[in-house]
């Protein structure tokens, strides 16, 4: 796929609504799963996975109420739901039992995701990597917490209005600053009559108490894993990278230099360079 042909063309019905997902590679090569984050989707993995997709089978997909999945007003997209949904996903790809483990890539809220699914729910994995993740406390920006304070407010925005606010946010995740396609790619879904109010409610039910579970178990992990940080995240500071990789019995810290937090799209091929490496 290019990148405007970036599709997910498969669907789940999870517990939190209709699941889009694509896999990428030869059925038979080793599974790799790759989680986004908040406010993303699946499309910032696009160069990465297919990098991936030469020697392995990868897996992208966008979490309940993100990107094409299904967005509505009684949905429950908070961490807690996306851990079980992802639990869900692994069992309807046949990821999960003695020597299916796939290989798991989450950044940002995916990490978070990914292991709450492992500590909570018994998710097994082969290796994983985390690519500057939300996992300690404390985490959310003032202005995050406000928009989730008043979401019923923002909601109401005028569409206009609404629409600078999240190319603003998007973008402020890169040091260098995504083309004007890919933030265009990144802030759709964001937008219109379903999307506008998705963008908030996703924010108000994120809440620190969902790390808050399980940071106090990350020396139980007992698998090889890699966290990646952008040397220039002005989301999340390096050291709060150093201080997980610190926590987690084994695990190998890679800083990646000219990268703010969407590493994705600020260092691709440092990324690709690095989880290839680490996955085969």
């Amino acid at each position: 796929m290019t990148d405007a042909e970036w599709t997910l063309d498969r669907t789940y019905r999870g517990s939190s609504g209709e699941v889009r997902w694509a896999a990428l590679g030869a059925p038979d090569a080793p599974p790799v799963v790759l989680l986004h984050g908040t406010p993303f989707s699946s499309y910032v993995w696009r160069g990465v996975a297919r990098a991936l997709a030469e020697r392995h089978r990868v897996f992208v997909w966008d979490m309940p109420g993100y990107g094409a999945s299904e967005m509505r007003a009684d949905q429950d997209v908070s961490l807690a739901a996306q851990g079980r949904v992802f639990g869900e996903l692994l069992e309807e790809w046949g990821l999960t039992g003695a020597g299916a483990e796939p290989a798991v890539v989450a950044h940002d809220f995916g990490g978070c995701v990914a292991l709450r699914a492992h500590l909570l729910h018994g998710a097994r994995y082969r290796r994983l990597a985390l690519v500057d993740v939300v996992a300690l406390a404390p985490w959310g920006s003032p202005a995050y917490r406000l928009l989730g304070w008043h979401h019923e407010v923002f909601e109401r925005l005028p569409a206009g209005l609404h629409r600078a606010l999240v190319r603003e946010y998007v973008g402020s995740a890169s040091a260098v600053g995504p083309g004007n396609g890919v933030l265009e790619r990144l802030v759709g879904p964001w937008c219109g009559e379903a999307g506008q109010p998705a963008f908030y409610r996703q924010i108000a039910q994120n809440d620190q108490r969902f790390t808050d579970e399980i940071e106090d178990r990350y020396g139980e992990i007992r698998l090889p894993v890699l966290v990646c940080w952008g040397a220039d995240d002005s989301w999340i500071p390096v050291e709060r990278g150093r201080e997980l990789a610190a926590r987690i019995p084994g695990a190998r810290f890679r800083l990646i230099e000219g990268a703010g937090h969407l590493v994705q799209e600020d260092a691709p091929a440092e990324l690709a360079v690095a989880l290839s490496g680490f996955l085969t």
